[in-house]
């Protein structure tokens, strides 16, 4: 059954806003990271564990109960009650006296924002015929981009008036305005139907199916892989480029913060949006293209990756990490859609919560706090030769990316 289309797009508007907030509360730390580092005295591995690894601590390992659980319950109210408990968490994240209350609070929010992926996605599956998909999760996915773009632009705008207590004060409870308007969606007809006639599943059960999948179908944890890397490279880029490029050629936290937010909002909102729609495109014409599209864009990024690390001139750099930008988020649509076409109707909720789990593990629990562990080891001073060197990691793993998506293209052919 298809809904009608303002319907259909009316849900996609008030889940676009909820990724949004998700979004702009998950980045805003790393718009702060001087400041607070200043403050509380820590080193590069400590505030990586603040902005990355606090935040995907419980929202990986949630991701799986809550990807199943979007399979039987309603979605728009575990959607509801996630984003409450993200924006007060961000909003309190302002009132911390030291670094276990920010990592506490850096927690909770991963926990409410665990809720959003698998439920709306689920729902955007049902809501949306196959064909339209990755074009309509690339529209969703561009809430990526202007999260982080607004981050960018007013949490070093609002620090730099008021301090970075405020910043998180104001931009995080403003979110819990959104909640009703979540409440007003109206579930799809054809997934309560799913959703009565599914079984009741033990955790055990439960636990195994999830676990069953990557055995079920192979490519699965393959895509999963190559796209944990490939999203852990665009994280670098927002959460430790602008601390090197600050560092590197002396810029202020509010031009650079305009800067990054500029180009996200431009070039990385376009790469995602017309990243899905590309990778459609060519998956009408060829088998798995969309694997093989992303695939090609992760070694595309290598040398330009590379050049930014190499240069040094400001003005060089400014159009090859604007470009970078863009092509770092054209992946998101064309993941999740391949999600969904490789396992079955059932599978959905639960595979994306696997795909959120291993995806945002690597992402954001493990290559944000390696690199800054690598330049600790290094040096000591954040943006020095240390942290350009730990950054070097970054071709690495678009190589192996690349290659991950490629050996997943070929189990599916």
């Amino acid at each position: 059954m298809r809904l009608p289309q303002f319907e259909r797009y009316s849900a996609l508007f008030i889940l676009l806003i909820a990724y949004i907030l998700n979004f702009t509360d998950r980045i805003l730390i790393a718009s702060l990271f001087t400041p607070i580092k200043n403050e509380f005295q820590l080193n590069n591995f400590e505030i990586a564990l603040l902005g990355s690894t606090a935040f995907v601590l419980f929202y990986t390992l949630l991701g799986l109960p809550f990807g199943r659980l979007a399979d039987k319950v309603s979605r728009k109210k575990m959607i509801a009650i996630g984003l409450a408990v993200w924006c007060l968490f961000s909003g309190l994240s302002g009132s911390a006296n030291n670094f276990w209350q920010l990592f506490f609070c850096r927690v909770m929010v991963g926990v409410g924002e665990a809720t959003l992926g698998p439920a709306a996605l689920s729902l955007l599956s049902f809501y949306f015929p196959k064909e339209k998909r990755a074009s309509v999760q690339s529209i969703f996915s561009g809430a990526i981009a202007i999260g982080t773009s607004v981050a960018f632009l007013f949490g070093p705008r609002i620090e730099a008036q008021f301090g970075w207590r405020v910043a998180f004060q104001s931009i995080g409870y403003v979110g819990l305005i959104w909640v009703p308007f979540i409440l007003m969606l109206k579930e799809n007809t054809v997934a309560e139907k799913e959703k009565s006639i599914k079984r009741e599943l033990k955790i055990r059960e439960e636990i195994d199916l999830i676990l069953s999948l990557p055995k079920k179908h192979p490519s699965l944890l393959w895509h999963n892989f190559g796209y944990a890397l490939l999203g852990g490279v665009a994280n670098s880029l927002t959460i430790w480029m602008p601390v090197y490029l600050s560092a590197r050629f002396e810029i202020a936290r509010v031009e650079l913060g305009a800067l990054i937010s500029v180009s996200i909002a431009t070039v990385g909102l376009l790469g995602t949006v017309v990243g899905g729609i590309l990778a459609d495109k060519v998956a009408r014409k060829r088998k798995q293209g969309r694997l093989l599209t992303m695939a090609l864009i992760a070694l595309l990024m290598i040398p330009l990756y590379s050049f930014i690390l190499f240069s040094n001139s400001l003005e060089a750099v400014k159009p090859a990490y604007f470009t970078l930008l863009g092509l770092s988020l054209t992946w998101l649509g064309a993941a999740t859609a391949d999600v969904h076409e490789i396992v079955h109707e059932g599978e959905r909720g639960a595979a994306i919560g696997l795909y959120y789990f291993i995806v945002n593990w690597i992402c954001y629990g493990l290559i944000p706090p390696l690199i800054g562990f690598i330049s600790d080891k290094l040096g000591q001073n954040i943006g020095s030769e240390s942290l350009q060197s730990a950054l070097f990691i970054g071709p690495l793993l678009l190589c192996l990316s690349a290659g991950s998506l490629l050996y997943a293209k070929f189990l599916r052919d």
